[in-house]
């Protein structure tokens, strides 16, 4: 699926994030899970479409995928639900116009259920629990569990959900509480099982977390904006049709050169230009309504990010 997350706005993500907008291909919406509750949760998810006012989707066709993944997440260590979960949660609280409080309240469920499924992940990957999985580096965890098509998913998500757990209770909190290395590590992951994932998602993911995470003496010294434009770049790479890779693209250049800002306005306008997703159409309509702030604001010199 197209949507990131993505911190704090990878974090931002992802992700809108995750993503923020378009995360993925409808490849992934669907599985041959036996489990009823995951089928009749993709049913529900396709349908988040239904009923949206511009780029600001009905809560109802989500809800009803959120309970549904909810009682297939019931059976133990069901990854499939519990990823399908953390993506229902995403767009729940990222396209359906929340209050602040009612949007941190989605991404605390979410955050919660991202540290089950690491754990399940944990055990699959005969480890002990996650901080034994997570203190791996990314290349160690993809070759322990790259071969189960739940792995990528399950990893993009959790980063996702968290990055967006981050943006609702601030950044200076979420960097203290260890969201930064959190999503730099599990983007990296999913980059190292299938760097083609949700559209170049790890790189997008990753690549916004260095454009927007702030920079704190000894808790995220590593962030680089020349990190942010080389994964970003290499998100567009991948599927240059995707929204969000361009446009966090343009937004990382944007704080820049004159010609970066102006290789910044030309990927906005031609963003606004192209038609949206139907498959994506909520989260492709939201970021082009972040690409057309953005343009009036660029115009005017003005390269602060809101």
């Amino acid at each position: 699926m197209r949507q990131a997350a993505v911190l704090i706005a990878a974090l931002l993500a992802a992700a809108p994030l995750a993503a923020q907008a378009g995360l993925g291909s409808d490849t992934q919406q669907f599985s041959s899970s036996r489990n009823p509750y995951v089928v009749k949760g993709d049913q529900a998810y396709s349908r988040r479409q239904e009923g949206r006012i511009g780029a600001v989707a009905d809560g109802r066709p989500i809800a009803e995928a959120i309970a549904a993944y909810q009682t297939a997440a019931e059976a133990a260590d069901n990854l499939e639900a519990r990823w399908k979960l953390l993506r229902a949660f995403y767009f729940k609280g990222v396209y359906t116009g929340l209050d602040p409080d009612s949007r941190l309240a989605v991404f605390v469920r979410a955050r919660h259920v991202s540290e089950d499924l690491l754990a399940i992940l944990a055990r699959k990957a005969g480890r002990h629990d996650w901080p034994d999985l997570g203190s791996l580096p990314p290349a160690s965890r993809a070759e322990l569990l790259g071969r189960s098509p739940d792995a990528a998913p399950s990893f993009y998500w959790a980063a996702a959900c968290v990055g967006q757990w981050a943006l609702s209770v601030g950044k200076i909190q979420a960097v203290t509480a260890g969201a930064a290395e959190f999503i730099r590590d599990n983007a990296a992951t999913v980059i190292a099982i299938d760097p083609q994932f949700e559209d170049g998602g790890g790189y997008r993911v990753l690549g916004r977390l260095h454009d927007e995470a702030p920079e704190i003496p000894f808790l995220t010294g590593w962030v680089s904006r020349e990190e942010a434009l080389k994964n970003l770049r290499l998100a567009v790479s991948i599927d240059g049709k995707n929204f969000a890779n361009r446009h966090f693209l343009a937004e990382a250049l944007a704080k820049g050169t004159p010609a970066e800002v102006a290789e910044a306005i030309a990927i906005e306008e031609k963003l606004l230009k192209d038609g949206p997703s139907p498959q994506h159409l909520v989260e492709d309509l939201f970021v082009q309504e972040q690409a057309r702030a953005d343009l009036e604001k660029w115009r005017k010199g003005d390269k602060s990010q809101s």
